[in-house]
């Protein structure tokens, strides 16, 4: 039975949000998603340009769809899964290259230094993870808080000085590159940033789960008396 209404749950909840897919905001949400395969391809066939400009417009999307979702009244369900969504797998990409750029440097500190960038990874795959467990409780997970934002402003900074200037693979490297100890020390914040906002979400996610609990047991309650 808990199966099944797990199931009941995340059905009901998709349900909700079809209601209001195509809006701007998660149109916009849609495209940044529908990029990172080709952020990806572009990337690992050394086309740098091209996926330096394809991080830059998902970042311009990233800033503007939740200005136009509270602008025109546009805030959805969907939006609210869809917005961290797109930015999950944007990070998840991004870190999984740069890993792969790393593992193969043939520097051996950077090449050590690369296993910082699977923190990322793994956090973000967490709190995907974690977004359609509370789906599947009839909770719609919260937007990023202050610490969640600093993070991200940080992560695509840093990372967009990495696309740029980084030894092996950096778009303008010939201009200039970026020294290895400055690289581990921006990356190394960025990496800090991430961890003290996954922490920050935990009290909110435990604070949902509880309210969640005791509404359902309310509900019970008042069944039985029933």
């Amino acid at each position: 039975m808990g199966k099944i209404s797990k199931f009941s749950n995340l059905e009901s909840q998709f349900e909700e949000m079809s209601d209001d897919v195509f809006t701007i905001p998660n149109i916009l949400s849609m495209i940044r998603i529908i990029a990172v395969p080709f952020f990806i391809y572009f990337f690992v066939t050394g086309k740098y340009f091209i996926a330096v400009f394809i991080i830059f417009v998902s970042g311009m999307t990233d800033l503007f769809d939740g200005k136009i979702a509270r602008h025109f009244n546009q805030i959805s369900k969907l939006g609210k899964l869809l917005d961290p969504a797109a930015d999950k797998l944007t990070e998840i990409a991004v870190t999984l290259v740069y890993f792969r750029e790393f593992q193969f440097s043939d520097d051996n500190v950077l090449k050590i230094f690369s296993y910082v960038f699977l923190l990322y990874i793994l956090k973000e795959l967490t709190m995907l993870i974690g977004s359609f467990i509370l789906l599947s409780m009839d909770i719609v997970p919260q937007p990023a808080i202050i610490y969640g934002k600093v993070a991200t402003v940080a992560f695509y900074v840093v990372m967009g000085l990495l696309m740029l200037f980084a030894p092996s693979f950096g778009a303008l490297a010939k201009f200039w590159v970026m020294p290895h100890e400055l690289i581990m020390f921006l990356v190394a914040i960025s990496a800090t940033l991430t961890v003290v906002a996954f922490m920050s979400y935990l009290p909110d996610v435990h604070s949902q789960v509880k309210a969640k609990k005791t509404e359902n047991d309310s509900e019970s309650n008042s069944d039985i008396k029933e």
